[in-house]
């Protein structure tokens, strides 16, 4: 099943199976526990990630002490990429959400497959401007959207990556505290609370622990938008 999880990441894109399978034995794994933290903001780092069970929070801090999560990201997601196209420190924080089974990749194991195997650059490039597209769209949403809907969006999110289709609904186990999913919306745990009591009030889900089940997958996309 890791070898499966593993191949599902980008960086695999366009490798046959032996250059696939000479990739994968370059690896190295490595475990966390929920809330160990894998590297901070400014450190120095050339290795690459990839999830294979697990979720892993990306954020940054603040002076003042305050959190905003970037990302939350699950099986087969790769982090630290950036690194080999623009050396440099850390540009965020990575924690482990639950426990983690992590694969990574050193500057100097990956640079001979860039040069031989142009589909796996194109393949980088496109997770980095998919981020990148998708820091342009946060950023829309925190001026244009207001917090109910930023938050039905992320739960949508999280839904597709993490959701379970059940005779009741969708089961979304994103493990996020509520502090956490007030960080990922940008906005306070007391609006984001409000705003998930006021769609369960409504019958668009049921709150469980570091869970949702979405009831009513419509109206919860028409509020998202």
């Amino acid at each position: 099943m890791t070898d499966e999880v593993l191949r599902q990441a980008p960086l695999f894109s366009g490798l046959d199976e032996d250059s696939a399978a000479a990739l994968e034995t370059s690896m190295a794994a490595s475990s966390l526990k929920r809330g160990d933290v894998l590297f901070n903001e400014g450190d120095d780092g050339s290795q690459l990630y990839v999830v294979t069970e697990g979720k892993v929070k990306l954020g940054r801090s603040s002076a003042d002490g305050r959190e905003n999560l970037l990302a939350i990201l699950g099986p087969g997601q790769m982090f630290g990429e950036l690194s080999f196209f623009d050396p440099g420190p850390r540009s965020a924080t990575a924690t482990a959400v639950t426990d983690v089974e992590l694969k990574s990749l050193s500057h100097e194991a990956l640079s001979p497959v860039l040069e031989t195997h142009s589909d796996v650059a194109l393949a980088l490039l496109h997770q980095l401007a998919g981020r990148l597209r998708r820091t342009n769209e946060v950023v829309g949403d925190l001026v244009f959207s207001d917090v109910p809907g930023r938050v039905a969006k992320a739960l949508l999110d999280l839904a597709g990556r993490f959701g379970r289709q059940a005779d009741d609904g969708v089961h979304v186990n994103h493990d996020l505290t509520q502090e956490e999913l007030a960080q990922l919306v940008g906005a306070s745990r007391e609006t984001v609370n409000k705003a998930l009591a006021d769609f369960a009030s409504r019958g668009w889900m049921r709150l469980e622990p570091r869970s949702v089940v979405i009831l009513d997958l419509e109206r919860l996309q028409h509020r998202a938008r």
